[in-house]
């Protein structure tokens, strides 16, 4: 039991609507969609409005919000405010980046220290963009200084076939500036998008064998989780959701049969629905997060902590002690599971949702069809 300790009542994941980056990494999502030209955003709602549509009481409790952007999310100027409110309003917070955006790391780290102690930076360790642009000095620096101000983080390496001659040297560097090697993610090809297959040229069994001596918790369980498909009943929608901050659209995970806005009229409760056994993703291809964190309860995994921690030479870790134990929490030990009646009556709302949405599809494209033939 985790007395005395925050423990996590929600997941959001914040989609920060930027696309623009500071790299062009050859395996990156955007890359690979070409839309690196797109500007920036000005946000609609206004850092009050997300503040009390975010607020303990409207979510029911702490929860743990992940900024992220398909490009550089801190490129966004006004990021940090939002940041600072929802960590102001006792949420615990962690931001994706490359790093390279340095006055953004200036600014924070004059954030309070009872802030920093719950901000987390996940950290993407792009070697060979960061060497060939010579930003590895300045990517460190900036890690460093949100380290020494109390601020945790983890370091993630996206696995590339072109980055394996590199991996000794690029493993050295982390150890003389951080104290251990990176964690390893899994690179999905979105190519694809509706299978979403592992980003490489080798063979699974050649995969994992190269960026298994990572020994890394991360890659290890997220290789568990890949390409299979989810049937248990998942709480993602209620638990957990989706949000984009620029529209205030919540949907329950990355593919959605209910959305609904909840910037527009943040004095309004929220209607949380479950996907349940309706999952439209051929697989959880970030499980690492939903199911770690306790989406499916009977799923056994590790925990987030787990996943993201190093433990460094000298003994020192990469997450405080505040936000390692907030991290180790899990959803269904702060919510209620449903009953095997209630997870009926949600499953056969949502296929109703999904019977409508075929139906509509099929009525477009016979229309497309007729459209043709004229």
């Amino acid at each position: 039991m985790r007395n005395g300790m925050d423990k996590i009542k929600r997941f959001i994941d914040c989609y920060v609507p930027i696309t623009t980056c500071t790299l062009r990494c050859h395996y990156c999502y955007i890359t690979q969609h070409g839309l690196f030209a797109q500007k920036i955003p000005k946000l609609k709602y206004s850092v009050e409005t997300v503040r009390k549509a975010l607020s303990k009481e409207r979510l029911g409790g702490t929860c743990l919000i992940n900024f992220c952007a398909a490009g550089e999310t801190l490129l966004l100027k006004e990021l940090l405010d939002y940041v600072r409110a929802l960590l102001e309003e006792g949420h615990y917070v962690m931001i994706v980046t490359n790093a390279t955006v340095s006055s953004r790391f200036d600014e924070v780290v004059k954030f309070p220290p009872t802030l920093l102690r719950r901000l987390f930076f996940k950290f993407s360790y792009h070697y060979l963009e960061l060497k060939q642009k010579n930003l590895l000095e300045k990517f460190f620096k900036n890690i460093q200084k949100v380290r020494d101000a109390g601020c945790s983080f983890t370091l993630e390496v996206t696995p590339s076939d072109e980055l394996i001659p590199f991996i000794d040297e690029m493993n050295q560097k982390a150890v003389e500036e951080l104290g251990a090697i990176p964690h390893v993610t899994v690179a999905r090809d979105e190519r694809d998008p509706e299978k979403l297959p592992i980003l490489t040229e080798m063979s699974k069994e050649e995969y994992k064998e190269v960026w298994g001596k990572f020994h890394s918790a991360l890659f290890d369980y997220k290789m568990e989780l890949f390409e299979v498909r989810r049937t248990e009943f998942c709480y993602a929608g209620e638990w957990s959701f989706y949000l984009n901050l620029g529209t205030g659209m919540m949907s329950q995970c990355y593919k959605s049969l209910k959305e609904q806005n909840i910037f527009e009229h943040p004095e309004q409760p929220i209607v949380f629905c479950p996907i349940g056994n309706n999952c439209l993703e051929h697989h959880c291809y970030n499980g690492h997060v939903w199911i770690a964190l306790g989406d499916i309860p009977e799923l056994l995994a590790p925990t987030y902590a787990e996943l993201r921690n190093r433990v460094c030479e000298d003994g020192s870790e990469w997450i405080n002690p505040e936000m390692k134990s907030f991290m180790g929490s899990k959803l269904f030990e702060s919510n209620k599971s449903y009953t095997s009646e209630e997870k009926a009556v949600v499953n056969k709302k949502l296929h109703r949702l999904i019977v409508r949405r075929h139906l509509k599809h099929r009525v477009a494209n016979l229309l497309k069809v007729v459209r043709r033939e004229k």
